[in-house]
């Protein structure tokens, strides 16, 4: 019974980032919030990818950063949160084991993924609630600079390669294509209680 409503949640969650159904005042605040949290660490780690690659064009000292620093600088920017929120990077194609979808998140990656191969993708947060907890979905789409790290095996820089192999033995996150998806960020807040 669980397992059936959250699949109709995710359903119901992705239409409404198709445009299919409206959204709630309740799920428009859950998502401005969960956004918000987002856009935190998505400032804190495109920040510190930018320097990198401007530093070093090859993408060597971002593959390092991203290595070595990227997971405790979500840890950081997370205890930051109010008590029950926290944001983390996931992906269908993972680098990172401790980036590992779990189903839901699978779901939903693979409903985003759907709609950008039929062409009713929208760029908008997708709103699950998931054990008394709503989760908030932002899509990350390859841009130019990903494909340094994350592009076809064949066009990235052999101690690009060596440094992901090295700390990464078992990824699995390359062969993107500049538009694809490369993953989520989501955003998990404690549900809002009803007022009715």
């Amino acid at each position: 019974m669980k397992k059936g409503m959250l699949l109709v949640s995710v359903a119901a969650a992705v239409m409404l980032q198709a445009g299919e159904a409206p959204a709630s005042p309740e799920t428009k605040s859950v998502a401005m919030e969960g956004v918000s949290y987002i856009k935190m660490l998505g400032k804190e780690l495109k920040g510190e990818l930018k320097k990198h690659l401007k530093q070093d064009p090859t993408g060597l000292q971002a593959a390092y950063f991203c290595s070595k620093s990227a997971q405790e600088l979500t840890n950081k920017v997370n205890a930051k949160y109010p008590e029950g929120v926290r944001v983390y990077r996931t992906a269908l194609k993972y680098r990172n084991p401790a980036n590992k979808p779990d189903a839901t998140d699978t779901k939903v990656m693979e409903q985003i993924e759907a709609q950008m191969k039929a062409g009713t993708f929208k760029k908008k947060p997708v709103v699950v609630e998931v054990n008394g907890k709503e989760r908030v979905y932002v899509p990350l789409i390859v841009e130019k600079a990903c494909l340094k790290c994350h592009g076809p095996a064949e066009k990235i820089g052999p101690k690009v390669k060596e440094t992901i192999a090295k700390h990464y033995p078992q990824d699995m996150a390359t062969g993107f294509t500049e538009g694809s998806l490369r993953g989520v960020i989501v955003a998990e807040l404690p549900a809002k209680k009803s007022t009715n």
